[in-house]
């Protein structure tokens, strides 16, 4: 085991190069960072009980959602009845469920067909019927006025949501307006020209209202409300038939998102309750950095003075190889977005302890083959082959451990099985392979007539 090929030994210090390389952000000040940015490096996330924040949990008043859709959904196979001119009655609500009579057996074909177009939405994408949907241009000429003036008789009055001290006059209309249920989807794209802009989507229904809602206002702004505030106005250049397009006017592409996730937002029909609220203080999270880090470095620094006091040269090795193992547990979590919380920096804390763990039992069961009267090369090939076997069922049955807490665990308790998730890992890693590699440097170069235990 202690005979290493070129290639395995090239593979792990690669590896230690770029785990360095995914830390590396970590420790650079701001400004370094956003140029490590650009190729996608970027140092820990911070959990909420560290950077300070607060965390609200919502849920979704079902009872109340399923009684707004099939209200909504009533109302649609009403107005589809009416206008494919077929006779109905009975039309009731139960629960989540909307029933119709269709008056005359011959158009039973001729409704299931119409109404079926309520529950398939629109599929067209960026592109409507006959090609590429026109897009919107924000106006620049149909400016707000000032807060408190009298709209006229036919209009309402929305403030702006970027500027509460301007009021817009909107003028609403039942038979055409479009609400966020119509909404199937938003989200922030780019045109042919590579510029940022918001594709939207609606279902059958609101293709329809839309499309009326084009056709009779091309050349004036359409207002986009969510919460009594107007968050756009774009223009209508021409009427929009397939139920899909674009809003432009020089967004940025943060912009773009904010929108789409403005629109989003506006399709839930239904009420929110907040489940869980929690906030924590800038200053609070700054103590729970310092106190974090405290632990940690007094943790760190005993272990390795254990190990050396223990084991002399070997504990050296043993650091070295603890060292890496933080350092690609910091890299991991860089790379793959994972959020550090107090409770991680806990599991950062055991992970030490479990690193060092895996080489007492190799260098124990070296420092016993040894005065069991075995030359030091056997012994430490010996020691190495037993003590792997009892490492791997240790990590293996506490990487369950950290799956099930995940699994069934919530907030701090993910954010602390997450890291012990990592920390096995990179154990293992460590344990398996770059403990091995610098005992069989050594080795190598010394060949040693005993065993420094």
């Amino acid at each position: 085991m202690l005979n290493f090929p070129r290639w395995k030994t090239i593979s792990i210090l690669a590896c230690i190069v770029l785990a360095a390389l995914l830390a590396l952000p970590n420790v650079l000040p701001d400004g370094l960072q956003a140029k490590f940015r650009e190729w996608n490096l970027r140092p820990v996330t911070l959990g909420l009980d560290l950077q300070g924040g607060s965390n609200v949990l919502l849920e979704v008043d079902r009872k109340d959602l399923l009684d707004k859709l099939s209200r909504q959904l009533a109302s649609d196979v009403r107005n589809t009845m009416r206008d494919a001119k077929i006779g109905y009655s009975g039309l009731t609500r139960a629960d989540d469920t909307v029933r119709v009579r269709v008056t005359k057996p011959e158009d039973a074909d001729k409704a299931e067909t119409e109404l079926r177009k309520l529950l398939n939405p629109l599929d067209s994408g960026m592109f409507g019927a006959g090609g590429q949907v026109n897009l919107f241009d924000l106006a620049r000429e149909a400016q707000p006025t000032a807060k408190g003036q009298n709209p006229p008789p036919e209009c309402q009055s929305f403030p702006l949501k970027d500027d509460p001290n301007q009021d817009m006059w909107v003028q609403s209309s039942s038979r055409a307006s479009v609400d966020g249920g119509d909404l199937v989807d938003a989200r922030g794209a780019f045109d042919q020209s590579n510029q940022p802009v918001v594709s939207f989507r609606f279902n059958t229904k609101g293709a329809e209202r839309f499309a009326k809602l084009t056709r009779d206002n091309v050349g004036r702004p359409f207002a986009i409300i969510l919460d009594e505030k107007v968050v756009s106005y774009p223009r209508i250049n021409e009427p929009i038939l397939g139920g899909s397009g674009q809003i432009s006017g020089n967004f940025s592409t943060q912009e773009t998102n904010d929108l789409a996730v403005v629109l989003r937002s506006g399709a839930l029909p239904a009420k929110l309750t907040i489940v869980e609220e929690r906030t924590v203080g800038p200053s609070l999270g700054s103590d729970s950095i310092r106190a974090g880090l405290i632990a940690s470095l007094i943790g760190l620094v005993l272990v390795l003075a254990f190990m050396i006091l223990g084991y002399g040269l070997f504990g050296i090795f043993a650091n070295i190889a603890l060292l890496v193992n933080l350092l690609a547990l910091i890299a991991l979590m860089s790379f793959f977005g994972f959020t550090l919380t107090l409770p991680g920096i806990a599991g950062i804390v055991l992970t030490m302890g479990m690193a060092v763990d895996s080489n007492v039992l190799i260098y124990e069961r070296i420092r016993e083959e040894w005065r069991n009267g075995r030359s030091a090369l056997s012994a430490i090939e010996t020691g190495f082959k037993a003590a792997l076997g009892t490492i791997w069922d240790a990590n293996l049955t506490t990487l369950v451990a950290a799956l099930a807490l995940f699994g069934v665990g919530s907030g701090p308790i993910r954010g602390f099985a997450v890291t012990l998730f990592i920390g096995i890992v990179t154990t293992m890693f460590t344990a398996f392979t770059l403990t091995q590699l610098i005992v069989a440097v050594w080795v190598k170069v010394k060949r040693p007539r005993e065993v420094p235990l």
